[in-house]
C-alpha cells in the first residue's frame, strides 16, 4: 500500500519560515518567563519603570502637549482655542523673532568656536607632566560645577561700569572700559565671555580625556623619525583627536541654542532686546505675556535650528573626522 504522503524536498517556503520564527519566539519567551529568568525579567523591568515614568510624564507628554498647543490661542486661564498655522505666520512677520534668532546664533557661533579653541589649548597644556598639573586642571574645571546664576550674579558685578572690577583693573592701565552689559555693542560679548569661562571646563576635561587615549606609541615613532613638535600635533595629535573634537562641538552647541540662565540674570535680554535670544523670548511670551501657543511655536522652530545643525555637523564629520562611521 502506497503511503498518500508527498514527501517534498528544497527549501522552505515564506510562511513555512515565518510560522517557525513565531514558534521559536514564542518558545524563547516561554524560557523567559519561567523560574529564575522570570523573576531576572521582571526585576528588571521594575527597575526601568521609575526611568520611564519620568520620561513619560516630563519629556514625552509636554512635547506632545506643545505640539498640540503651537496650533492654537491659550492664555493658561481658559481653554486652548485652535488657531491652525496662525502662529507660525505671526513669527513670519514677527521682527522680534529674527531678531532673537539672530541673537541666538550671533552668541553660538562665537562662543563655541573659540569656547573649544580655547579648551583644546587648555587640554594640551593639562596633559603635560608638570607639577601642580592636577591642581590647575581641578581650577579650570570648578566654574563649570559652580551654579550659573550665582557665576552671573558674580559676573554682573565684575561688569559694573563705575564699581566693577573689570574697569578698575582697565582703568589702572590708563584704559576707560565699556559700559559691559549695559552697552548694546558690548553686552553680548560679555555674556560669551562669562559663558565660556563657565563652560570650558567641561570641554577641556573631554578633551584631555580624548589626548591621553592616543597611545604613546605614536609620538615615539615620530620623534625617531625626526618629526618636530608641530609635525606631531598636526599629523597625529589633532586628527586622532578628531572624534572628542567633534563630540564637544556638538553638546556644545546644542547647550548654547538652549542658554538661558546667564542672560535672564545678567541682562533680562537688554539692553535694547540686544541679548534676547530665542528661549529668552520663549520665556516672555510664555511665562509673561501668557501666550503658550506661540510660545510652543517659537520652541518648535528652535527645535527645528537645533535638529539642522546638529544633521549638518553629522554631514560634514565624514569629512573630517578620523574614522568616522554613518
Amino acid at each position: 500500500m502506497k503511503s498518500s504522503r508527498t514527501v517534498r524536498t528544497g527549501a522552505l517556503t515564506y510562511e513555512e519560515q515565518l510560522g517557525a520564527r513565531k514558534v521559536g519566539l514564542r518558545a524563547e519567551l516561554r524560557r523567559a518567563f519561567t523560574g529564575l529568568q522570570r523573576e531576572e525579567t521582571i526585576s528588571a523591568y521594575l527597575f526601568l519603570l521609575p526611568n520611564f515614568l519620568g520620561f513619560l510624564a516630563f519629556s514625552l507628554l509636554p512635547i506632545g502637549f506643545a505640539f498640540y498647543i503651537m496650533f492654537t490661542d491659550w492664555d493658561l486661564a481658559g481653554d486652548p482655542a485652535f488657531t491652525g498655522a496662525q502662529n507660525f505666520v505671526t513669527l513670519w512677520n514677527d521682527r522680534l523673532f529674527w531678531k532673537t534668532l539672530w541673537n541666538t546664533f550671533y552668541y553660538t557661533f562665537v562662543a563655541v568656536p573659540t569656547g573649544v579653541f580655547i579648551a583644546f589649548w587648555l587640554a594640551l597644556l593639562m596633559n603635560r607632566k608638570m607639577k601642580g598639573v592636577l591642581f590647575f586642571r581641578t581650577v579650570y574645571f570648578l566654574p563649570q560645577i559652580t551654579l550659573t546664576v550665582a557665576a552671573a550674579i558674580v559676573w554682573n558685578w565684575i561688569y559694573h561700569p563705575e564699581l566693577g572690577l573689570l574697569n578698575y583693573l582697565l582703568g589702572s592701565i590708563g584704559i576707560q572700559g565699556p559700559r559691559w552689559i549695559h552697552s548694546t555693542a558690548w553686552a553680548m560679548p560679555s555674556v560669551i565671555i562669562m559663558s565660556n569661562w563657565q563652560g570650558i571646563g567641561f570641554a577641556m576635561l573631554i578633551l584631555l580625556a580624548g589626548l591621553q587615549g592616543i597611545p604613546q606609541e605614536y609620538y615615539d615613532a615620530a620623534e625617531i623619525d625626526g618629526a618636530s613638535g608641530w609635525q606631531r600635533l598636526r599629523f597625529f595629535t589633532i586628527p586622532l583627536l578628531t572624534p572628542t573634537i567633534f563630540f564637544v562641538v556638538v553638546v556644545s552647541l546644542i547647550g548654547a541654542f538652549q542658554g538661558f540662565d546667564q542672560f535672564y540674570v545678567l541682562t533680562q535680554g537688554g539692553p535694547a532686546k540686544a541679548t534676547t535670544t530665542l528661549v529668552m523670548y520663549i520665556f516672555q511670551n510664555g511665562f509673561s505675556f501668557f501666550k503658550m501657543g506661540y510660545g510652543a511655536a517659537l520652541a518648535a522652530v528652535l527645535f527645528v535650528c537645533i535638529l539642522i545643525i546638529t544633521l549638518f555637523q553629522w554631514y560634514l564629520a565624514k569629512k573630517w573626522v578620523y574614522g568616522f562611521e554613518e
